[in-house]
């Protein structure tokens, strides 16, 4: 039998039991608030995952690199949202995925790329559907909706202005349910303010569109919303954990890793799972509780108490206490497999390219079963 102790280390691991939890916990909200999941899949890039969310066949989804638009479109996926503003070099890939009879939708938000889209559209013969970017919350990019360019930009579009679209990357900072519904309001209320003001300027305006994990999680209302995009919350992470929108045991995603050294001069436990495994990032540390680079559990998935991975190089991993802690480390020899749980779970996928895939619903064993490997896709 194949277990977490088979592979070379460091691989990455996802619970199928919590991932199926979190797939159906977004289902049933959204369910009762009557609008429609696009799935973006920038977090699993994988097509195993989707399935697992749309269940019969292939459904709408959200991309953030035309490379995950060709991949899915092999896969059967025809309905797809580019989701990230675009690059009119871009856009002859943009055409052959229209041509092969993909829905493809596009993101703007300036006069520039607006006339790139129409004259490219008009000179081939194509209509791009294109969605027209909303800052709701001043986190990126985007367009105000009161901003007088929103209606330039629609009218420059004509015949190719498909909608909205709004994001609010600030819920990533609110930490209270209060905090996180107040964020999913103002998301909605700015986009549907925004398609107000094209409608209200005779241009048509089908789809309006919002969406993160922390909102679509803390929606109470989505009245003028046609769908929701969220991805991060198959998997979840411990910044969706330290705003309160999961718990570190809904975390399906975790990388194994093994203890190749000790400085106990230092209080350190020394891995083989650097950065490279893990991703650098260090997402939690302006929250009220900083998780290091990743909580630390056996391999059955029980968390070690009080120990984080503290550093990371480009192939070691330091663990060490949390600061301030009693006592000692724990006694882990080297050999010893861990499993680290990642502060951005898109961030530590993305060092990967398989999914070594466990069930913590039927597993009595100290090192589960790999039930399956999935493959992940990468690049641009």
């Amino acid at each position: 039998m194949i277990t977490l102790n088979t592979p070379d280390t460091p691989f990455a691991v996802v619970d199928t039991h919590r991932l199926d939890r979190n797939i159906q916990r977004l289902h049933k909200h959204l369910d009762t608030l009557g609008v429609p999941l696009r799935l973006h899949v920038k977090t699993s890039k994988s097509i195993d995952v989707a399935r697992r969310v749309h269940g019969a066949g292939p459904g709408p989804i959200t991309v953030s690199t035309l490379s995950e638009a060709e991949y899915f479109a092999d896969g059967g996926y025809d309905d797809i949202l580019y989701a990230v503003g675009i690059d009119p070099h871009k856009l002859p890939r943009v055409a052959a995925l229209i041509r092969r009879g993909v829905a493809l939708t596009a993101l703007l938000d300036s006069p520039a790329q607006a006339r790139a889209v129409t004259e490219f559209a008009d000179e081939h013969g194509i209509r791009i559907p294109t969605l027209i970017e909303i800052d709701c919350d001043g986190h990126r990019g985007g367009v105000l909706p009161t901003d007088p360019a929103l209606v330039e930009i629609g009218r420059i579009l004509v015949g190719n202005l498909a909608g909205v679209l709004g994001h609010a990357g600030e819920s990533y900072f609110a930490y209270t349910p209060d905090a996180l519904a107040k964020s999913a309001d103002n998301e909605r209320d700015a986009t549907v303010a925004a398609a107000g003001a094209l409608r209200a300027a005779g241009l048509s305006c089908p789809i309006v569109s919002v969406g993160s994990t922390p909102t679509a999680h803390g929606a109470t209302g989505l009245a003028g919303i046609t769908e929701v995009r969220a991805g991060n919350y198959v998997f979840f992470d411990l910044v969706m954990a330290g705003i309160g929108v999961c718990t570190p045991e809904d975390l399906a995603l975790s990388v194994v890793v093994t203890v190749i050294g000790h400085q106990p001069g230092k209080d350190w436990i020394i891995t083989d799972g650097g950065w490279m495994a893990t991703s650098r990032d260090r997402g939690t540390q302006r929250q009220p509780i900083d998780q290091g680079y990743g909580l630390v559990t056996d391999l059955a998935g029980q968390q070690i108490p009080d120990l984080l991975m503290t550093g990371a190089s480009q192939e070691h991993g330091i663990l060490s206490r949390r600061p301030g802690s009693p006592g000692d480390l724990p006694d882990l020899p080297i050999g010893t497999r861990l499993r680290i749980l990642p502060n951005h779970a898109c961030a530590t996928a993305a060092q990967h390219h398989l999914y070594h895939m466990i069930d913590s619903a039927t597993s009595t064993s100290t090192a589960p079963a790999i039930d399956a490997v999935w493959i992940r896709h990468n690049g641009w």
